[in-house]
């Protein structure tokens, strides 16, 4: 391989890139407006719940309790009911979606010590809603029946430590896997343009003509999109302390070490589905369809992994973001280092490897 050869091939591939200004949008506008627009929507925090209360004690405890829901920051009162046949109206108009009933003698119980049992009417429609509001409640139940000074029912003094991520913000989990699947679709969407452009343009032939040989093609090609993956990673790692205020616990050397391997995986990939399809238009929706969904659904970015049915859990080996979304988070949050991320880092090489050996096996000097 020539060095002269490749420097020429990566000079050509920018001063082209340069020249497209739809290329140069897609590499340096999509990924901050995609992090951003993600950042911002997609959250897993369940706060501000609709909750209806028919309070039929009247009494000063009923108020407290109803107060400690509000002071919690997790409910709001949208309706106070008055009859029980209220109730039903209220869930299937989706007004609130949790119910609180305060029965009748309940200030009485609380002076005998033995209060009648709440009860709590949620809208199950949304299962992940309901199961945090159900939490959120009885928490806030017992550490009110807490301040009561009655802890007869709690013989255990259980105290829970959070680590990693103390707040519980989904924001600090969320971004630093963002990251990776925007770029894993940003990146195999760039280089999926690059060879398919030169057989769409008839510059082909004049490639052909040259000495230069398929490897030095494909990395000459693969230079100056590492490049513009380097500057958008760092801009949404800068975007992520800077505007979510995600922590950053870990090294920060390791951690553009393995983003730059990820990005030549991701990109080796696009230059693969570039050479083997030779047209734009079906270039690009291959490269969608091979890393967008996989990156969104089978990374365990949002959804875990452990969940899925054993032969989707099998396909996740095959995608390259599920290794990348554990090595951001594991530097971000838990600053870890390469004695934990060691399998992840293998498998990233792997994948690097594959992807190159396809590319260079996909990419023929021919024209028949």
């Amino acid at each position: 391989m020539n060095v002269r050869r490749l420097w020429a091939i990566a000079r050509k591939e920018a001063i082209q890139l340069r020249r497209d200004a739809r290329s140069l949008a897609l590499a340096f506008a999509l990924p901050g407006a995609l992090l951003l627009l993600f950042g911002y929507a997609i959250s897993l925090d369940v706060r501000n719940i609709d909750i209806a209360v028919l309070d039929q004690s009247h009494s000063e405890a009923s108020r407290h309790l109803v107060d400690a829901f509000v002071a919690s920051g997790y409910f709001r009162v949208a309706e106070r009911l008055e009859r029980d046949a209220d109730v039903q109206h209220v869930l299937d108009r989706g007004e609130a979606r949790l119910v609180l009933v305060i029965p009748p003698d309940f200030a009485r119980g609380l002076g005998s010590g033995r209060p009648r049992a709440l009860q709590l009417l949620l809208d199950g429609s949304d299962a992940n809603t309901a199961t945090i509001a159900q939490n959120y409640a009885e928490a806030i139940v017992t550490r009110f029946t807490g301040t009561l000074g009655d802890r007869r029912a709690l013989p255990i003094d259980a105290r829970t430590r959070i680590w990693y991520n103390e707040t519980l913000e989904s924001r600090n989990m969320i971004v630093p896997g963002l990251i990776a699947v925007i770029m894993s679709i940003i990146a195999a969407m760039l280089t999926a343009l690059t060879i398919a452009r030169e057989w769409e343009r008839g510059t082909m032939e004049q490639l052909v003509a040259t000495p230069v040989s398929r490897t030095e093609v494909v990395l000459g090609k693969l230079l100056p999109y590492v490049a513009i993956g380097v500057i958008d990673v760092t801009a949404a790692i800068l975007a992520g302390l800077i505007v979510f205020h995600v922590p950053l616990r870990g090294n920060i050397v390791l951690l553009a070490v393995l983003t730059l391997l990820f990005l030549v995986a991701a990109l080796a990939w696009g230059i693969f589905v570039s050479a083997a399809l030779k047209t734009q238009m079906l270039a690009t929706q291959a490269a969608i369809l091979s890393t967008y969904m996989p990156a969104l659904l089978l990374s365990g970015f949002i959804f875990s992994i452990g969940a899925m049915p054993f032969a989707l859990q099998a396909i996740t080996f095959a995608v390259s973001a599920r290794y990348y979304v554990v090595i951001t988070r594991g530097i971000f949050l838990k600053g870890v280092g390469l004695a934990v991320l060691w399998p992840e880092v293998l498998a990233l090489v792997a994948f690097a490897t594959v992807a190159i050996s396809l590319a260079l096996w996909a990419f023929r000097k021919e024209l028949a």
